[in-house]
């Protein structure tokens, strides 16, 4: 049964992250909690499914409050057009801030259309540390669309491997000769988890108070959540 299989497969794959990826999660996690307490704010930025991994970590229950998702317009239909990468955030910029010294997470499992390079170039020149969540074996296999020849492994600070197989889908299904069931949103939904529970762990060991968000479903939430969040009045995309 190809639930199963997706299952045992997803398992396999969220043991290899665990595996591979924590030496670069924990600089990360000292990179981002060192701009947090400097009162930065952490960006996140994705072309089409890849904007649910910033979704993710954005204004939800139990994450901090400090996080901010790059909006695309286009939902994705741009990321390969040349030129766009650089019209949204200088679009973002001039309304939320960007930094230097703030961090930015780029997502994009294949790391090779030209908006998600092109936003951690234009954020690295301006000072930001780039954190690329993207599958090296993927990318590794792919020809860059941008015109530097270069993909988003090649252009960040920091990479944290999704380790997803090339082409997302993690079933084969036989019949029809191809794979189906995508990894990419789990692997990266887990990877951003753990860098913020990460953190969490350093803002408090450096003797921080996280300012992490409450659901707005438990009583007293509403309150709690607005003193948060007037101290980036201005910054986030609400």
């Amino acid at each position: 049964m190809l639930e199963i299989v997706y299952c045992q497969a997803i398992k396999a794959l969220i043991d290899k992250i665990v595996e591979t990826q924590l030496q670069n999660i924990e600089r990360g996690a000292q990179i981002i909690a060192n701009s947090l307490l400097q009162g930065g704010v952490l960006h996140v930025f994705g072309c089409g499914h890849s904007a649910m991994v910033g979704k993710e970590v954005t204004h939800r229950a139990g994450g901090l409050v400090p996080v901010n998702l790059i909006p695309d317009p286009t939902d994705g239909l741009a990321e390969r057009v040349e030129g766009y990468g650089k019209v949204l955030l200088d679009a973002y910029a001039r309304k939320y801030g960007l930094y230097p010294g703030e961090v930015i997470i780029v997502v994009s499992t294949s790391g090779r259309n030209p908006v998600p390079i092109e936003i951690a170039m234009e954020a690295k020149a301006r000072g930001l540390f780039t954190i690329g969540i993207v599958s090296l074996e993927y990318a590794q296999q792919s020809h860059s669309r941008h015109h530097s020849g270069k993909r988003l492994f090649e252009v960040v600070d920091l990479v944290l491997d999704n380790c997803v197989p090339p082409g997302d889908a993690i079933v084969e299904v036989k019949e029809l000769g191809q794979k189906a069931g995508a990894s990419s949103t789990i692997a990266g939904a887990l990877l951003v988890n753990m860098l913020m529970l990460r953190v969490i762990e350093e803002i408090y060991r450096r003797g921080g108070t996280p300012p992490i968000l409450k659901s707005q479903n438990l009583e007293g939430a509403d309150e709690y959540n607005q003193r948060l969040l007037e101290a980036y009045r201005g910054r986030l995309n609400l």
